[in-house]
C-alpha cells in the first residue's frame, strides 16, 4: 500500500510515522512537501505531528492554507483516507475536514507524557481491530490539545459514533483526573461522518516499536492494513 506523509515547515514527527509505516509495517511511503500539488496516487495520507509554521497565529491555522491542502481537501471529500496526528489533527479541524477545534491546554502548559485512551468504536478502518475493554497506553506531546465543540456538534459526534478515543485511566475509567488537557467529554480522537478522515492528539507512532517497550499504538496501523486488505 502507498502512504503519503505530508511535511510542513515545523513538522517534527514526520520521520517517526515514516519509520513505523516503512520499517515496521513494510509499506511504501512517499514524502509530500507542503508546496506539492500532486498526491502521487497515494492511497492513505498522514498529516504528522509537530509545530507547523511555528504554531504562529494558532496551531494548524497557517498550514491549512499550504498549497497541498487544496488537493488533500479534494481527496478527502472524494472519499480518500486521511489521518492527522497531533498537529495534523489541528490542521484537519482548521481545514473543516473534522468538526470542532483544539484549544490551549486547560493548565496553559505543554504536556509530554504517556497517557491512556479507550477506544469507543470498532466501526472504522482505524479501530476495527481494537479491544474496547483494553485501554491503550500512548504518549501525548502538545500545548493545544483541548478538544472543544458546541453542544450540537458534540451531540452529533456521539449520535454518529464519531468519537474514536477518550482519555481514561489504566483501568479504562474516564474522569476529570484522567483528562490531561481538559478536552470536552475526554475526547482524544474523532472521525468525520463518512469515516474516512481521522484525527487524534496522542501519538500511536511513538508506541509501535518493541525497542520503546510499548506497542499499543501499532494496533491502529495493523487495523488499517487489515481493512484495506494489505498483507504486512
Amino acid at each position: 500500500m502507498k502512504f503519503g506523509v505530508v511535511i510542513f515547515p515545523g513538522s517534527n514527527c514526520d520521520q517517526d510515522i515514516i519509520y513505523v509505516l516503512e520499517t515496521i509495517m513494510k509499506q511504501e511511503v512517499v514524502k509530500l512537501w507542503h508546496k506539492d500539488t500532486d498526491l502521487q496516487d497515494c492511497q492513505f495520507i498522514v498529516l504528522p505531528g509537530g509545530f507547523s509554521y511555528g504554531d504562529y497565529l494558532r496551531s494548524g491555522a497557517i498550514a491549512r492554507f499550504s498549497p497541498i491542502m487544496e488537493k488533500i481537501i479534494e481527496y478527502a471529500n472524494n472519499g480518500g483516507y486521511l489521518m492527522g496526528i497531533c498537529n495534523g489533527f489541528q490542521i484537519l479541524c482548521e481545514a473543516g475536514l473534522l468538526p470542532g477545534a483544539l484549544l490551549r491546554n486547560i493548565k496553559q502548559k505543554f504536556i509530554c507524557k504517556n497517557i491512556y485512551i479507550k477506544t469507543e468504536t470498532k466501526n472504522t478502518i482505524l479501530t476495527s481491530e481494537a479491544d474496547l475493554k483494553k485501554p491503550l497506553k500512548v504518549p501525548i506531546a502538545h500545548a493545544e490539545g483541548r478538544f472543544y465543540a458546541d453542544n450540537a456538534t458534540l451531540e452529533n459526534l456521539n449520535k454518529n459514533a464519531q468519537i474514536l478515543f477518550r482519555y481514561c485511566d489504566e483501568k479504562g475509567n474516564c474522569s476529570e483526573s484522567s483528562n490531561p488537557n481538559g478536552s470536552l467529554d475526554n475526547i482524544a480522537g474523532i472521525c468525520n461522518k463518512n469515516r474516512n478522515v481521522f484525527g487524534m492528539m496522542p501519538h500511536p507512532e511513538r508506541a509501535s516499536d518493541e525497542e520503546l517497550f510499548n506497542t499499543d499504538g501499532r494496533m491502529l496501523f495493523e487495523s488499517l492494513l487489515a481493512n484495506l486488505k494489505v498483507k504486512v
